[in-house]
């Protein structure tokens, strides 16, 4: 998708996507590091969010409303339902805070009430500790969770033979949406002269790596 490869091209303007050499949390030598936080200024986290809105549209996925997991999904739900409402989707949202608060809203939730089929928006999904938590908080509230929407797939293993990814889709038995993954970023370094030196690194990574060695 066009979109994809106009995203990745965005988080290595930014900064977001850099290339060299990285320890990842599970301890490997990874040849690119990504970090959403870095979209840290209006323009290029609205062009985030339209990304995210773009990709929405595109897994032609049913839902009613999104939620963001705190403290990243907050920003990430406010903007992107404001950019699809931009596109003629309309739909409200709702966030969650770390903390109970007992006086003004109260609870932990914000926005509006969790119901019906739910798009849960992150920026990665690593141990799947935070979707876990927004899954658990949409059951208690009788709404149903409708998928996962995040930035990068790096489609790599976790302890086992799947990813974080797919362990999600086992798991819930929801889809998990990518606005570009880890086949999209072979294939932007394979068209870029500017970038194409980590393109062998970035293949081997997959095939040592990879949920599918063939790269």
């Amino acid at each position: 998708m066009d979109f994809s490869r106009d995203f990745i091209q965005l988080a290595c303007d930014k900064g977001v996507l850099r290339f060299g050499e990285f320890i990842t949390k599970a301890g490997r030598k990874s040849p690119y590091f990504f970090n959403a936080g870095l979209f840290n200024d209006g323009e290029s986290f609205g062009r985030l969010c339209d990304f995210y809105a773009r990709a929405i549209v595109a897994s032609k996925l049913e839902f009613d409303m999104l939620f963001g997991p705190a403290y990243k999904g907050i920003p990430l739900v406010a903007g992107t339902a404001m950019k699809l409402a931009g596109m003629g989707r309309n739909v409200p949202f709702c966030f969650n805070r770390k903390e109970a608060k007992d006086h003004g809203e109260g609870g932990t939730l914000i926005g509006a009430p969790l119901v019906g089929r739910v798009l849960i928006l992150d920026d990665v999904i690593s141990a799947g500790t935070s979707v876990r938590e927004s899954v658990k908080i949409i059951d208690q509230h009788g709404a149903t969770t409708g998928g996962v929407v995040i930035a990068l797939d790096r489609m790599e293993r976790g302890q086992g033979e799947l990813s974080a990814v797919q362990e999600v889709r086992q798991q819930y038995g929801v889809p998990v949406v990518s606005v570009a993954s880890l086949v999209d970023l072979i294939g932007f370094l394979s068209d870029s002269d500017e970038l194409a030196d980590n393109l062998a690194a970035v293949r081997q990574y997959r095939v040592t790596y990879g949920i599918d060695a063939a790269a």
